[in-house]
């Protein structure tokens, strides 16, 4: 007879491989399983989207430095296959090797994966948005600058453009530029406290306190609980308070 343990391990079953969006849905909802079906995936043969799914994973349990190594790898193969995942791979790796503190190492994934030009106009908007924060995180503010340029031409109507836009903008003090792009997000979310909330940085950026209240009060009211909620409401108290 076999040992308790030696029994209980042989009637574990050994998780199937899933694919694609599946991969994608599992590593949110439960990203210790889906590392154990991407390992099944793998050793099935799954290639190349089989690493991405464990890549995925990694990410789910915010496992920055293994997610972003495992995207560097399977975007490296892909690229020398010309496979058309490449460039969504490289961009997979950048957006963790930020999330890992890493943007020097993101802009260089996301870079590989501009200089592919197989990209959409669109997807390569979000790209551009990528690399801007990175930009941003490593001190680069005219790099990033141009990036969000680009991105907004790429995506108008994308807020996030335009928000981040307006929130560079103000820091570099370029008040009619930032009053521009917010406004545009604005137009685009209207019921996005973030939005609302570099509105009122902007409003009071520009001396105009009354707007700037206002526009803090309304991020406060969307979503209180959020960063941009609870920052709002911070701002607001305190310029209460003077």
């Amino acid at each position: 007879m076999l040992p308790l343990l030696l029994l209980a391990a042989a009637t574990v079953e050994v998780p199937k491989p899933i694919r694609g969006a599946d991969c994608a849905a599992l590593a949110k909802a439960d990203p210790l399983k889906a590392v154990d079906v991407a390992k099944a995936w793998i050793a099935d043969k799954g290639d190349l989207p089989a690493r991405q799914c464990l890549g995925l994973a990694q990410a789910g349990l915010e496992q920055w430095q293994a997610a972003t190594a495992t995207f560097e790898d399977v975007a490296k193969d892909a690229e020398l296959r010309h496979d058309r995942m490449a460039a969504v791979l490289w961009m997979q790796a950048g957006n963790a090797a930020l999330a890992a503190d890493e943007p020097v190492r993101s802009r260089n994934s996301l870079d590989r994966a501009l200089r592919l030009k197989t990209m959409s106009a669109e997807m390569e908007g979000e790209v551009r948005l990528d690399r801007a924060r990175a930009g941003v995180a490593a001190n680069d503010l005219a790099g990033a600058k141009l990036d969000l340029v680009e991105a907004t031409k790429l995506v108008p109507r994308d807020p996030l453009g335009w928000l981040l836009l307006a929130t560079l903008n103000r820091r570099q003090k370029d008040l009619p530029g930032a009053v521009e792009a917010i406004r545009k997000a604005a137009e685009l979310a209207p019921q996005d406290a973030p939005v609302a909330y570099e509105a009122g940085n902007i409003a009071a950026l520009g001396g105009n306190l009354d707007d700037a209240k206002a526009a803090w009060t309304r991020a406060a009211q969307l979503a209180p609980q959020s960063d941009a909620g609870q920052a709002a409401a911070m701002a607001l108290k305190e310029a209460t308070a003077n």
